[in-house]
């Protein structure tokens, strides 16, 4: 088991950055593909980006592909997305997420086992 806690969330202005960090407990860390997501108002829960157990593939949306990067670092038991170019369609409450180690790497909210309680990003126009 694994519990997940978000920081780095906040207000910045289009066009700004943000850098996610999502700790998580336990020794088996390394063992799960590790997600982002994110949910707007009114909206269900979006994919974001996904990285393998080893950090050797990922996947990012195409709504956030060239701005956001996504890297983990085993060792320190984290997990990062970090944001840049925001928009305010980017704003949402942004959730980390630990999954099985499958392939292709899953994008759907379904496939995840364990989630953080979120961390919210506002981006004002």
């Amino acid at each position: 088991q694994v519990q997940l806690v978000e920081s780095g969330g906040g207000l910045v202005q289009a066009g700004g950055s943000l850098r996610l960090s999502c700790a998580a407990s336990g020794r088996t860390f390394s063992s799960y593909t590790m997600g982002w997501f994110r949910q707007a108002p009114g909206k269900g829960r979006e994919f974001v980006a996904v990285i393998r157990w080893n950090g050797a593939n990922l996947h990012l949306a195409e709504s956030v592909k060239g701005r956001f990067a996504i890297s983990r670092d085993n060792a320190k038991n984290m997990v990062y997305l970090q944001m840049d170019s925001l928009k305010p369609e980017d704003t949402a409450v942004y959730y980390c997420a630990a999954g099985p180690r499958s392939w292709p790497l899953p994008v759907s909210a379904d496939e995840y086992d364990y989630w953080g309680q979120g961390t919210q990003v506002t981006v004002s126009s």
